[in-house]
């Protein structure tokens, strides 16, 4: 490697280049670096630029041969390994913490142990507050369990946690009180990673169980959505219109899931000064006093109607075959008199608007002749089902949930005159099963906005990305069951959940890109398998395999660990670079270009 002086006009160019072979055999060159003009460079730098920059090829040029040269490394079968002697080390969280810090994470925590030692200068925080906190979100991602397997795993990373379990309680206690503050401090950091999209916030609540029988404070039970006999805790979520988690709450598992929308609204207007939205929630989350709140000012609302509760005239007209539309078409159609198989694809709509107790909200429904033949094929097996159990366990035969096969059957208690006995028949209810037909394939939301039907409709459809973060928070990440007892303890350990999701969803869209899709558990498998055999004064073997996930990972991040062997001094720069040290990540970016 060279230095190159250019001069052109009135500039003096400097370019590090390099000679190399092309694949025929020709020799050639190429700019490795450009530094700059002499004239540029002598406004910022001391000395003589041409000698700067000699300086800097030559330093880039040892880097080379050290990237360039080969490892020996001598084993003898008849030695032992060393008792307790670790050799093998986790890389993948290496992606999660640069995540971590761009979300500005680890700033946080600093500014909450300042905050504290301001407020009482005899609470003394003898903790890596950020060592403790970062360390339970990897491992929430990479390997989730309790918070004393949590630090047990932690010492898989290449970087070994230093705390105790002991004050990893105390750090939980000290998060819970600054929830809100890290909620609406995260938003703002995430800013500068780009624009979040909060034009359409999406809400919804679900509960997590514990391991244990007794009510207690936050513990409490609740109509449990899983339908275990444990008490539960609700925990409420937003989601911006991109997927990210934006805020949530927790509340005691007995709250009607109803009211607990307009608080956190309130806690969003205030911290993160967001007054102007659009709230899309679930018929779960429907009620009037919610529509009516969000029907003022600057907000809107878009939500599930049950056609079921409308008013009779409206239902009615609802499932009324005439009338509908479908986007892009000015016609009108009948979809009694439409051939099923041509439009099975096509989704018709029709809306009006009307006045309940002096709100105005418009009612949009839909069709769909798939969704009607998949209501009907659930509903068969159903049937099935229940069939089969007035065959073969009548005792049992206890109506359950409104999704439960046993609905569709009815008892009649008579005697051989036909009067009240105790000898109980059971039959299909013929009935309820033609009055739930009446409904398949149609859907209906509310709202109180005046955009065309397919925008709205567009905007409820992505309902399911809100649902896809409950799940990932239950399956992927092990929220539930909840061991821990303490309120301020329970509410920090869903904090490190949410701010866990936050994390993985930012990973999961920077390594999602250009067609590519990789699912939650791939990208979260391979991160668990990017394990690597530490060398002793040398450096770090990878011993995970290269796959086009790991490709995209590395170029997410911008570093590499997926080569033959990646030495000590590369490694501690990886890290540097992932904890945001401009100055690291400039030299690793260089040490990449000449490999």
């Amino acid at each position: 490697m060279q230095l190159q002086v250019k001069k052109s006009g009135r500039f003096t160019y400097l370019y590090a280049i390099k000679a190399y072979r092309t694949e025929s055999g020709k020799s050639t060159t190429k700019v490795v670096r450009k530094f700059g003009t002499v004239e540029g460079l002598s406004k910022t730098l001391d000395g003589d630029p041409i000698e700067w920059a000699r300086k800097q090829v030559e330093e880039m040029t040892a880097l080379e041969k050290e990237e360039s040269r080969s490892i020996t490394y001598e084993f003898k079968p008849s030695l032992l390994l060393s008792k307790g002697d670790q050799r093998s080390y986790n890389g993948g969280y290496l992606f999660l913490q640069k995540v971590y810090h761009d979300l500005g994470l680890h700033r946080i925590c600093d500014t909450i142990v300042r905050k504290r030692h301001r407020e009482s200068k005899n609470h003394d925080i003898r903790y890596d507050l950020n060592e403790i906190l970062s360390r339970l979100l990897y491992t929430r991602i990479m390997y989730p369990g309790s918070k004393l397997s949590s630090m047990e795993d932690a010492r898989r990373f290449i970087e070994q946690p230093k705390c105790e379990l002991h004050q990893i309680y105390r750090a939980l206690s000290l998060l819970s009180g600054e929830s809100d503050f890290i909620q609406a401090q995260v938003y703002r950091n995430s800013l500068k990673l780009g624009e979040r999209n909060t034009k359409v916030l999406y809400y919804d609540c679900t509960n997590y169980f514990f391991e244990s029988e007794q009510e207690s404070g936050l513990r409490q039970y609740g109509h449990s959505k899983e339908n275990r006999p444990n008490p539960i805790v609700q925990m409420g979520l937003f989601m911006d219109m991109d997927g990210f988690p934006l805020a949530f709450c927790i509340n005691p598992g007995n709250t009607n899931e109803q009211v607990t929308l307009k608080p956190l609204e309130q806690k969003i207007n205030d911290g993160f000064n967001i007054s102007k939205l659009i709230v899309c929630t679930d018929g779960g989350l429907s009620s009037y006093g919610n529509r009516k709140n969000n029907s003022v000012g600057e907000r809107a609302f878009i939500t599930v109607q049950s056609l079921k509760k409308l008013k009779r005239h409206l239902q009615e007209w609802a499932l009324d075959s005439n009338g509908w539309h479908i986007a892009g078409s000015e016609e009108t159609y009948d979809i009694s008199a439409v051939d099923p198989g041509e439009y099975r694809d096509i989704t018709f709509y029709k809306d009006r608007w009307m006045n309940e107790n002096g709100l105005e909200q418009r009612i949009i429904v839909t069709f769909s002749f798939k969704y009607r033949d998949y209501l009907r094929y659930v509903r068969d097996r159903q049937i099935e089902r229940a069939e089969n159990a007035i065959r073969k366990s009548p005792s049992k035969l206890n109506r359950k949930s409104q999704n439960d096969p046993k609905r569709f059957i009815k008892s009649e208690s008579f005697t051989g005159d036909g009067e009240l006995a105790q000898i109980t028949n059971y039959s299909l209810n013929q009935e309820m099963i033609a009055q739930e037909e009446l409904f398949d394939g149609f859907y209906a939301v509310c709202t109180d906005l005046e955009d065309p039907a397919p925008v709205i409709l567009k905007v409820n459809s992505r309902r399911w990305m809100i649902e896809n973060c409950f799940r990932i928070m239950k399956t992927d990440f092990d929220a539930r069951p909840v061991y821990l007892q303490r309120d301020d303890r329970i509410k920090a350990h869903f904090l490190t959940c949410f701010l866990a999701l936050l994390i993985y969803k930012y990973l999961e869209k920077k390594i999602n890109r250009g067609g590519k899709h990789f699912s939650t558990e791939e990208i979260i498998g391979t991160l668990t398998d990017m394990n690597f055999l530490s060398i002793q004064g040398e450096g770090y073997i990878p011993t995970y395999t290269r796959t086009d996930l790991t490709n995209a990972l590395h170029g997410s991040a911008g570093f590499r660990t997926d080569t033959q062997i990646v030495p000590k001094q590369r490694m501690r720069e990886i890290i540097s670079a992932t904890k945001n040290s401009r100055s690291s990540k400039e030299k690793l970016k260089e040490r990449e270009k000449n490999m």
